[in-house]
């Protein structure tokens, strides 16, 4: 009797997708050769090659909104974020439109060609009851240069302070505009810097009848033969120890 040739036994289809009982799987990371035992990807290498999340133009918009202090064009934002123009236009709008649907208590307002976030004129006696509170406290050092370097210049733009006092005080400035002692007055022709000028209130706290009444500083100022000297000084200790590292000997 001749036998039958045996049939290979049926096995179930499974789930799609899914590995069925006694079946290998290639990973999608690759197959395992002969010899090789399976490891786990690392998660750091599976994160570097999937990249991080993209963070919405939205998110990216306010965060940089909330850094200016002068307003931001939509060409800069778009050029900073490498994207349209018009894209960065549109969602302006749409978050400004959103903040005043929610009653937000800051506006997103397009003035004088740029973006700026401003405090909703409905908050008004809350932001003036916490500035005037912060007006008790006595101006620090740097306030009061600030302030002086503002009151001989003026109108004078923030860089230029900056310039004359030799360290940023653009957080100082912000202060002194919340104390009321000094204000916008324009912008440069030349870099569109916003110019600061002192005001009454300014002068109602001094004393003064106008900024001719200013004390001169030529009585403050530091002798044109001392300072010729101290020049003199210091040209002739540079002379020194660049000679003497030309001699090669070790300056102290």
């Amino acid at each position: 009797m001749t036998e039958e040739p045996s049939r290979p036994a049926r096995r179930s289809l499974g789930v799609p997708g899914q590995s069925r009982a006694g079946e290998w799987q290639e990973s999608v990371y690759g197959a395992v050769q002969d010899g090789q035992e399976w490891v786990e990807p690392d998660a750091e290498v599976t994160e570097a090659v999937v990249g991080p999340p993209a963070v919405p133009l939205r998110a990216e918009l306010e965060a940089i909104l909330l850094l200016v202090d002068e307003p931001a064009t939509e060409r800069h934002l778009a050029s900073v974020l490498d994207r349209p123009v018009a894209e960065v236009a549109g969602t302006l709008r749409e978050l400004a439109a959103e903040y005043t649907a929610q009653g937000r208590g800051f506006d997103l307002r397009f003035v004088a060609g740029g973006w700026r976030f401003y405090t909703r004129a409905d908050c008004a006696a809350a932001v003036e009851r916490y500035v005037l509170d912060g007006q008790q406290a006595r101006l620090t050092q740097a306030a009061l240069e600030t302030l002086a370097v503002v009151a001989y210049r003026q109108p004078v733009s923030r860089s230029r302070v900056s310039a004359v006092r030799g360290v940023n005080c653009d957080g100082v400035m912000r202060t002194l505009v919340q104390r009321g002692l000094v204000e916008e007055t324009g912008s440069e022709p030349e870099t569109g810097a916003i110019l600061y000028r002192t005001t009454n209130y300014f002068l109602e706290r001094m004393g003064l009848r106008g900024l001719e009444e200013l004390p001169e500083l030529a009585p403050f100022l530091p002798e044109v033969d001392d300072v010729e000297a101290e020049s003199l000084e210091g040209t002739m200790i540079a002379e020194a120890v660049a000679a003497a590292r030309a001699d090669g000997r070790e300056v102290q």
